[in-house]
C-alpha cells in the first residue's frame, strides 16, 4: 500500500497512482535533489515542506537561506525557503520546486502545491491519480 505506480498516457505526460494507507493517507517513495525520502502528499500545505534533517540528507544548505514562519499544525514556526533542484515520486519528476526547510516540529517531508500544483489530481476513493502538467 502507497507505493506509486507509474504509467505513460498516450499523450506521454508520465502519472502515478497512489493508494491510501489504512489512516486514510496518501504516502509516495520518492526524492529530493537525488536524496530519497517518503513523503506524505499535503494538499492542503502550500510549498514542499522538508524536515531540517531530511533537507541535510538531501545536501541542501538551508540555515543561510531567508527565513519566514510558517503555520503547521502544531502552530506558528521559522522556516527556511529554499528551491529544490528536483523533486520526483515514481517516474515523475518536477525541477525547481519551492520548498520550505522545518527545523522543528515536522516528521517527515510533505509534498505540498509548491510540486502538487504541476500535476492533474483525481481521486477516486482510495486511489489518487497524479499526471504531469508541465
Amino acid at each position: 500500500m502507497g507505493q506509486p505506480y507509474v504509467s505513460k498516457s498516450a499523450g506521454g505526460a508520465a502519472s502515478v497512482r497512489l493508494s491510501a494507507d489504512a489512516n486514510g493517507h496518501f504516502m509516495a517513495n520518492g526524492s529530493v535533489n537525488g536524496s530519497a525520502m517518503r513523503f506524505m502528499i499535503d494538499t492542503g500545505a502550500t510549498m514542499v515542506a522538508l524536515p531540517a534533517q531530511a533537507a541535510r540528507q538531501a545536501g541542501i544548505r538551508f540555515f543561510n537561506a531567508p527565513q519566514v514562519v510558517v503555520q503547521t499544525a502544531s502552530g506558528p514556526t521559522t522556516a527556511y525557503m529554499v528551491k529544490l533542484d528536483s523533486v520526483a515520486i515514481g517516474g515523475v519528476t518536477v525541477n525547481n520546486v519551492d520548498a520550505v526547510v522545518i527545523d522543528r516540529g515536522l516528521s517527515e517531508p510533505l509534498l505540498g502545491n509548491s510540486f502538487l500544483s504541476r500535476m492533474d489530481m483525481r481521486r477516486d476513493g482510495e486511489v489518487m491519480v497524479l499526471k504531469k502538467r508541465y
